[in-house]
């Protein structure tokens, strides 16, 4: 893989972190995407392997979003495979409650900045030579079931599903392939409020199992590693006992 690119969102730490350093330690090449620069420059610091390249970008900004693909041709040449790992949540809300602003907060980062990467992306493995690519999208469990008072966060996990899709049917003719991992509670900072309970459908707070992050790095870099020619198109992995089959 010593000549394989890779761009990660969001990699600045927990699953996007642990993806890269996973990536890293087979000798890909991965560009480290995020706003916090030395939140980047951690992640770089612990990689083993293959280069890093520190790009900060605000994902929800175009400009900032070409800028950084531009930059990736620039030092490389070529995109082997994007993990559209980026994303964002509001505190639990009941849906009479929430409002237009927590709306676009969450969509912003969750569905917009999503197609953002995932368009520059596929441009450019679609311009290159030789053409292809890969394409792995952090979806979530909640894009099957959702949890109380997340309207925001399910709608848009709903619909990066969807962008999976449609980026598997249209990348078909141009050697892109699109896969989504879905995973339920790594131990990240965006999970830590589950040490201390998680509102259960039945009304009441319950603390849920978590699991180590850096499983999920491991299956993001397996899903990687695979020839073009192989996809896996969608794969849920989460803690064995947390609340998700039958919850609701």
């Amino acid at each position: 893989m010593a000549d394989r690119i890779a761009v990660i969102t969001g990699a600045g730490s927990g699953i996007g972190r642990s993806s890269a350093l996973a990536l890293a330690a087979t000798g890909w090449s991965v560009g480290l995407v995020g706003r916090r620069k030395d939140a980047l420059e951690e992640t770089a610091g612990l990689a083993t392997g293959g280069r890093t390249l520190v790009l900060p970008t605000d994902v929800t900004e175009p400009d900032q979003v070409a800028g950084m693909f531009a930059k990736v041709k620039e030092t490389f040449g070529r995109i082997d495979m994007l993990f559209n790992n980026a994303g964002g949540n509001v505190p639990t809300t009941n849906f009479g409650d929430f409002t237009w602003e927590m709306w676009r907060k969450v969509v912003a980062v969750n569905l917009d900045a999503m197609f953002l990467c995932a368009n520059g992306a596929f441009r450019m493995m679609r311009d290159q030579s030789p053409q292809g690519g890969r394409i792995i999208n952090n979806g979530s469990i909640s894009a099957h079931v959702p949890r109380p008072g997340s309207v925001a966060y399910t709608s848009t996990k709903h619909g990066v599903t969807g962008l999976t899709k449609s980026i598997a049917l249209d990348g078909r003719q141009y050697d892109i392939c699109s896969g989504q991992i879905d995973i339920g509670n790594a131990a990240t900072p965006m999970t830590a409020r589950s040490t201390n309970g998680q509102l259960q459908p039945y009304g009441q707070m319950a603390v849920e199992p978590r699991m180590d992050v850096d499983h999920v790095g491991q299956q993001v870099a397996f899903m990687a590693s695979l020839p073009l020619e192989s996809n896996i198109q969608f794969v849920t992995i989460m803690a064995t006992k947390m609340p998700f089959i039958a919850r609701g």
